[in-house]
């Protein structure tokens, strides 16, 4: 089953963050994603291109609402023609498969945008 099939399940914290061998496993089905270290916080982000503004604020409310239907949420940065958006579960400190399924959620948004 591709991850972008697969729905999330709730993370209810307690659970560790994957391993770095477990990343890297996932890593190659969201080829277009980087993985970020923030405060030594792992996460997933992708900055998505468009022509404009409105295109950028578009992907940005279906990303919000695809967040909202799954009950995970990243962070969203709108600019003009631009979109970063970022995931990994704050409850662990650290990425799940969720953020996985997320990103390549993410991913065929923008297909079809």
């Amino acid at each position: 089953m591709k991850l972008e099939e697969m729905k999330c399940v709730p993370c209810h914290g307690g659970e560790p963050p994957l391993t770095e061998g477990e990343i890297a496993a996932l890593l190659p089905h969201v080829p277009e994603w980087q993985i970020v270290v923030r405060e030594g916080i792992f996460q997933l982000e992708r900055t998505f291109r468009f022509s404009n503004f409105r295109e950028a604020l578009q992907f940005t409310l279906a990303v919000g609402e695809l967040a909202e239907s799954e009950g995970h949420h990243p962070v969203l940065v709108t600019r003009w023609g631009r979109v970063t958006v970022t995931w990994w579960t704050h409850k662990i400190r650290g990425l799940h498969q969720n953020d996985f399924i997320m990103a390549a959620k993410t991913d065929a948004l923008y297909k079809k945008s």
